[in-house]
């Protein structure tokens, strides 16, 4: 259940944190592109619908943050951006979704090579059973992005950089990933997502295992990585999306219900229903 009271930090870490708006005179002056778009998107489980007719654009290097109750199809519908649902045999997917306009499900595109230009990052952190190291270099190893050790070693301390935890693993390397905290794991994983150089990063409520400490640390690392990436994320959390993103969309029982910038969704939906979660009256 949501209550006011954090509805109310909501709409105070809106009012306060600069840095989120998104009506700053230089956004008024570049009008941001659409990294990714879907239209009608429809999903079935069997004989089950769990997504009606959803239409998203999903800006290039802003956050997107996805809300809604537990089950109203966030989780299911940001599957669906990097194909993650192909792995379930009774899921069809309908509609059109597309990066840089460009049809994902088309038959003569790769999933794998889709999957490492739109990573993911689960909920559970989920390091390989394998070293710091060769947790990050898993994936450039398998795309060829390395010419030799020098060109990996280089691709390892980036994107432990880029996610904040070289100065943290830089002296255990060789260790196993697995072995790192909870906030470390996570971030490791988000380490092992950008080692692909992705143009999108998915995160499904990549926050909701950890402490107040790690997840200050991920939602930082997010606006930091928001300058290079585009990002969607699904969170529970109202706070959590007044203070990291710039577009949110509400979703219940598998619709959209609304989608605008984050500080209209929170101080002046358009919708009642929007209002309705946002107060706390269900959710």
């Amino acid at each position: 259940m949501v209550s006011s009271m954090d509805t109310a930090g909501a709409v105070d870490t809106l009012e306060t944190t600069a840095s989120n708006s998104v009506d700053s005179a230089a956004a008024q002056s570049s009008p941001v592109e659409n990294r990714m778009t879907t239209r009608n998107v429809n999903l079935w489980y069997g004989e089950k619908q769990a997504l009606f007719d959803v239409d998203l654009d999903v800006p290039d290097r802003q956050v997107t943050a996805l809300i809604g109750p537990s089950g109203c199809g966030k989780s299911t519908f940001l599957r669906c951006l990097n194909r993650m649902n192909d792995t379930i045999d009774i899921c069809r997917v309908e509609g059109d979704i597309r990066l840089d306009n460009v049809d994902i499900y088309d038959k003569t595109v790769d999933v794998v090579q889709l999957r490492a230009r739109v990573g993911m990052v689960f909920q559970k952190p989920n390091p390989f059973p394998k070293s710091i190291y060769d947790n990050i270099a898993y994936g450039p190893s398998i795309h060829g992005l390395a010419a030799d050790k020098a060109d990996m070693d280089e691709i390892v301390e980036t994107s432990l950089k880029g996610a904040g935890l070289w100065d943290e693993v830089k002296d255990r390397l060789s260790e196993p990933g697995n072995g790192l905290s909870g906030g470390q794991q996570q971030r490791l994983c988000i380490a092992r997502a950008i080692a692909v150089s992705p143009e999108v990063i998915l995160m499904d409520e990549p926050c909701s295992a950890l402490d107040p400490i790690a997840t200050a640390h991920i939602e930082e690392l997010i606006d930091e990585l928001r300058q290079n990436f585009t990002i969607a994320i699904v969170t529970h959390n109202m706070q959590q999306a007044a203070r990291v993103s710039q577009k949110t969309a509400f979703f219940h029982l598998g619709k959209l219900i609304e989608h605008n910038d984050t500080d209209q969704i929170f101080t002046n939906p358009r919708e009642s229903m929007t209002q309705d979660y946002i107060t706390g009256r269900f959710g």
